[in-house]
């Protein structure tokens, strides 16, 4: 990586809103370059290269995997496109930063990650709460036992809309449905604290186009912890995570994916506010770490390894069994 040394030098295929937020952040470090940027048509890459001074804007995705003077690429394509994305980056010979959910299902995840192995790229799933100080922070708390054992958690991610429904969230060939889009964070964060449960029991209100429009899930744990989870797309809800154990709680939220502070309660001792603030739009955050895996000559990083993604997406796969969720071309659910 004697290449990466000065600068690490960055592609974002896609040119959505998520995209743009991560540019954002990412042109705010010092030692990143955004270079290119590849989109379906031409005039959508030299837009998105015009808005944030990208030097090559691609009218393919092709082109922009090609190009020799990028080290990696991040994905923000819709959920239904991050495996063909990906697939095609890592084939290039590129280092792969792919948007979450990694992929629809488990077995499109596990064959890039079979791919990166294979080629000995980088491959890191953008969940970037997993990158957030105040998320690192507090599984620090967990981890050292300051809240005694674990007992429970609680995460919630609800957003109202309304969606129409040819929009994304509701498009059943774009992975549509608040499982994957919303759904994906408190599961992660149940799966941060608690590792993988032995007993998944899900339910959801389903809408026209066979999506979920709000989904319940529980998860238990032989141990005897248990996971209360939620997400749905129409209404207001306090999108906060809270862990419990037998001598005390911790709280992250509004928006536990991205809190700035700790809430931290133990038995009999006044609430102690731990400020643990977020650089930018918070997402600059999963760069920093990818590059630092990159410059370690690391093919996955240890804040979001190979097996978290591979154990959350089993966990997706098995709650949209249950609820009945599937997606056009599948055949495993």
């Amino acid at each position: 990586m004697s290449s990466m040394a000065e600068k690490i030098r960055w592609g974002v295929l896609a040119t959505g809103g998520i995209a743009a937020t991560f540019t954002t952040d990412l042109l705010t470090l010092p030692d990143a370059e955004v270079v290119a940027v590849g989109s379906r048509t031409p005039a959508g890459a030299q837009a998105f290269a015009d808005r944030f001074g990208i030097p090559r804007a691609y009218g393919s995705w092709q082109e922009l995997a090609d190009d020799p003077e990028v080290d990696i690429v991040y994905v923000a394509t819709p959920h239904n496109a991050h495996f063909a994305a990906a697939e095609l980056c890592l084939r290039a010979g590129k280092h792969v930063l792919c948007e979450k959910p990694f992929t629809i299902n488990l077995a499109e995840t596990l064959t890039l990650i079979d791919l990166a192995r294979e080629r000995e790229l980088f491959l890191m799933e953008a969940m970037w709460m997993r990158t957030n100080p105040a998320m690192r922070r507090m599984l620090e708390i967990v981890n050292e036992g300051q809240i005694g054992e674990i007992k429970s958690v609680h995460a919630d991610f609800h957003i109202p809309g309304p969606f129409a429904p040819e929009h994304r969230m509701r498009d059943p060939k774009l992975g549509g449905g608040a499982l994957l889009d919303l759904g994906v964070y408190p599961v992660t964060f149940a799966h941060a604290v608690l590792g993988m449960p032995d007993a998944v029991t899900s339910w959801a209100a389903m809408t026209p186009e066979g999506v979920d429009e709000t989904t319940g899930m529980v998860f238990g744990y032989d141990y005897g912890a248990v996971a209360a989870l939620t997400c749905g797309m129409t209404s207001v809800s306090p999108v906060n995570a809270l862990v419990s154990g037998t001598t005390g709680h911790v709280e992250l939220g509004p928006l536990f994916f991205r809190p700035d502070a700790i809430r931290l309660h133990r038995a009999g001792e006044q609430t102690q506010v731990i400020d643990v603030p977020y650089a930018g739009n918070g997402m600059g955050h999963e760069a920093v770490e990818a590059m630092r895996c990159l410059r370690e000559g690391l093919t996955e990083s240890p804040l979001v390894t190979w097996q978290d993604s591979i154990e959350v997406m089993t966990l997706l796969d098995r709650v949209r069994a249950q609820i009945g969720v599937s997606y056009p071309g599948e055949e495993h659910v």
